[in-house]
């Protein structure tokens, strides 16, 4: 998974579609995926940011690609993400960035799923007809009479 440089276009932005560029791209379905397993809820001693962050991931598509583990780390994310916004001193700067990579290793942001190559799909809203829009083909056309 690369990690530096900027973040690839997601698949529809690309110019290119015969250029190799690695591995395939993946694509999962947005939302809350199928079979997440039975989780612990977050620790309620956690500051709320970090349990909010924790439940978030049980809603978001890259969770289908979650092992035990991956839930482990995320868990401990949590806990350590608690720690910092609880602390009286105030964040350290290593531990947030520490903090960063791990959440960066877990996929929960956009630039990072588009670096290895995941692209999470949002079902389409349901289109309706365009309002008028043959009213104002007629009305062009009674113009021009």
């Amino acid at each position: 998974m690369g990690t530096r440089g900027p973040i690839p276009k997601r698949s529809e932005e690309r110019r290119r579609v015969n250029k190799d560029d690695g591995p395939a791209l993946i694509q999962a379905p947005a939302g809350s995926p199928e079979g997440t397993p039975d989780l612990p809820d977050p620790d309620p001693l956690w500051h709320p940011i970090a349990a909010d962050w924790y439940l978030s991931l049980r809603e978001s598509g890259q969770a289908a690609f979650y092992e035990p583990s991956d839930w482990a780390v995320a868990r401990y994310a949590a806990h350590v993400m608690s720690q910092v916004l609880l602390s009286e001193r105030g964040p350290n700067g290593q531990l947030v960035a520490a903090l960063n990579s791990v959440m960066s290793s877990l996929l929960t942001t956009e630039g990072d799923r588009r670096r290895a190559r995941m692209e999470l799909e949002r079902k389409p809203a349901a289109r309706q007809a365009p309002a008028g829009v043959t009213a104002i083909a007629d009305y062009r056309a009674s113009l021009g009479s």
